[in-house]
């Protein structure tokens, strides 16, 4: 866990330091097209959470009903605990990344998309290791979690700065 928050703070940092409008090259994207790109890599990992535990019931039998009809196998039960995990981890990083995009200042925006990789390659980390307990999927976890968080503070932290004064609002921002 600690080397994910690591790694998550180095990225967050590092991705700040590059001006925003190289973001991404050739086009300075707006705010709301770096919230729809930041928004894709966490839902594909929820759609394939979804998929995974699809294929999988229509393939098992015992599964085919559904959980709310069947006690569920060992597969099932540990599919459905990833595709639980998953939507809570999005259900937090997107209205973070949204404030992010929206309030925060200029050098947000790489940030964001910092995160979105990370949370992307956090989750492939935490399915990969799922089986293999808390120590299995610690770091995947961590690279889920800690850059929302992180920018969550940092959002917190930006807004109380801005209503007391001390730096420009979003409306004083260059973007």
């Amino acid at each position: 866990m600690a080397a994910g928050f690591v790694m998550s703070v180095v990225a967050l940092v590092l991705s700040a330091l590059v001006r925003p409008s190289n973001a991404l090259p050739g086009m300075p994207y707006s705010h709301l097209q770096v919230l729809a790109l930041a928004s894709l890599a966490p839902t594909v990992t929820l759609a394939a959470c979804i998929a995974r535990l699809a294929a999988h019931r229509f393939h098992t039998p015992e599964d085919l009903d559904g959980s709310g009809l069947t006690a569920g196998t060992a597969t099932a039960k540990l599919l459905q605990a990833q595709l639980q995990n998953t939507l809570e981890q999005l259900v937090l990083a997107l209205p973070v990344y949204a404030a992010c995009v929206a309030l925060g200042p200029a050098y947000c925006r790489n940030p964001v998309l910092a995160a979105s990789v990370l949370f992307f390659c956090g989750r492939l980390l935490f399915f990969a290791g799922y089986r293999r307990g808390a120590a299995g999927r610690a770091f995947g976890f961590a690279l889920t979690f800690y850059p929302t968080v992180v920018l969550l503070a940092g959002m917190i932290i930006h807004a109380a700065l801005a209503a007391a004064g001390i730096i420009a609002g979003p409306a004083g921002n260059s973007r």
